[in-house]
């Protein structure tokens, strides 16, 4: 069926299928570089945790907890005495879990393997899981940014 009148000429729609086109391949070729340049989320100074809520885990025992917008994992070294880890790939950044009938953490991305204390045991991850400084306050424990005050 012919339209004896239209909103805009073939060529017109032509151009602004082609404008579209174009814009959209900009766009994904500036989206890393604005992602790059301002962050999505900000890595926390400090996060406190509750005390009566990991004091009661066994020795060697890991147990997760949210540092900002990543997981992170808190293990029991000795009675009063804890590491923390990102729960972050060194590899490529994909998030590791804790096999604890294995006792180490893994990758699933490329099939990453650390050591119950965060060494890279095994895969293609070039470094150890980052630790965070901990540290008892009152009832909490405070786990800290590397060079947070």
């Amino acid at each position: 069926m012919k339209l004896k009148h239209s909103c805009f000429t073939r060529r017109q729609f032509l151009n602004g299928l082609f404008g579209g086109w174009i814009a959209a391949f900009i766009g994904s070729l500036l989206y890393p570089v604005i992602k790059f340049v301002f962050p999505p989320y900000r890595e926390p100074d400090k996060v406190l945790l509750p005390l009566s809520e990991f004091k009661n885990i066994e020795l060697g025992a890991v147990k997760n907890f949210a540092w900002g917008a990543k997981p992170g994992y808190l293990k029991k070294v000795a009675e009063g005495n804890y590491i923390a880890f990102v729960a972050v790939c060194s590899h490529l950044g994909c998030t590791v879990t804790y096999r604890a009938s294995e006792k180490k953490f893994f990758c699933a991305c490329h099939s990453g393997w650390y050591d119950e204390n965060g060494t890279n045991i095994g895969g293609p991850p070039p470094g150890p899981l980052r630790k965070l400084p901990v540290v008892l306050e009152g009832e909490n424990i405070v786990v800290k940014r590397e060079g947070a005050a």
